[in-house]
């Protein structure tokens, strides 16, 4: 069987499915685990489906025996949007995760990716998070999330695999749920409804999800170990990336800005330093902002039934 192959977990969610090409390109045999996959849509990418419940260990066990991974690109979480910041499943994935990790190890699994979240970091006290910065999360979802990077590095420490940890940060592009900023915006104009948002002062780090997916690829193909922060390095007001989003969709005057509240005790900045991910892992090819919105717009426009032209 080939040398190098990869199990991606959460392989038709919004991260997990945007790793699965530049992971072919890559060279691996890809393996691509979901409840509910969607094989159709990467018909131009060799891979393998398989439907499993990781939260099942009977299913887990039999996976990865099915497989035997190298690698493991580990991006299965449960993200309801409204509902997974304070979910109680945050805290069965975690126990799935370590389990999940243990076989794939017993098995012989030598590189292990899984995937973070700048929800860990605390926010507030600087503007711009390094992966030494504090941590201390505001949430079930960002507590879950450290909690497994503690036990994966305790077991990588015990058993000598090799192991990466990447903190996305925010995110934005195609197969995004309607849910989400960009999505809500999205849609909304191009269905020409109004749309209610913040008056979109704060700064984030937006990163579009398929350099997100190339990053990932990258950050498992090289030997970078512990955790590496995904993101731009750059953090605009969120309004700029609206705007554009709402003007390349076609009406940007169906924007009501101002007409939600700002959260509570909102930091004015998030950014991350993204030093690992240039120098040590090696990644930087950002695609420009205009042609990602473009891209995830023209995505939008293609599933919207009733999308103006």
């Amino acid at each position: 069987m080939p040398d190098r192959r990869v199990l991606v977990t959460g392989a038709s969610g919004f991260v997990g499915w945007h790793t699965l090409a530049p992971l072919a390109e890559l060279g691996y045999d890809v393996h691509a685990v979901a409840r509910h996959p969607r094989p159709d849509d990467l018909t131009d990418v060799t891979l393998t489906w398989h439907v499993a419940d990781l939260l099942d260990p009977a299913g887990r066990a039999a996976l990865i025996a099915a497989i035997e991974p190298t690698h493991l690109l580990h991006a299965a979480w449960s993200l309801e949007p409204g509902q997974y910041a304070e979910s109680p499943a945050n805290l069965d994935w975690v126990a799935a995760s370590i389990e999940l990790v243990r076989a794939f190890r017993l098995a012989g699994g030598r590189r292990l990716v899984s995937v973070g979240t700048c929800f860990e970091y605390e926010h507030g006290r600087s503007p711009i998070l390094h992966e030494t910065s504090p941590l201390r999360p505001a949430t079930v979802y960002g507590s879950a999330k450290q909690s497994l990077l503690i036990a994966l590095e305790a077991l990588a420490r015990a058993t000598g695999l090799s192991a990466a940890w990447a903190r996305l940060f925010y995110l934005y592009g195609p197969r995004e749920d309607r849910r989400r900023l960009v999505g809500d915006i999205a849609s909304s104009v191009l269905e020409g409804r109004e749309v209610a948002t913040s008056a979109g002062l704060a700064r984030r780090d937006y990163m579009f999800v398929a350099d997100a997916g190339a990053a990932l690829a990258a950050l498992l193909e090289s030997d970078v170990v512990g955790p590496v922060n995904v993101a731009t390095g750059t953090a605009p007001p969120v309004r700029e990336l609206v705007e554009l989003v709402a003007s390349i969709a076609g009406n940007p005057g169906l924007v009501r800005y101002g007409a939600r509240p700002s959260p509570a005790n909102d930091p004015p900045e998030i950014r991350a330093d993204i030093s690992r991910l240039a120098s040590e892992v090696g990644w930087s090819a950002f695609t420009p902002r205009e042609l990602a919105v473009s891209r995830t717009v023209a995505w939008w426009r293609s599933r919207s039934p009733v999308a103006l032209p």
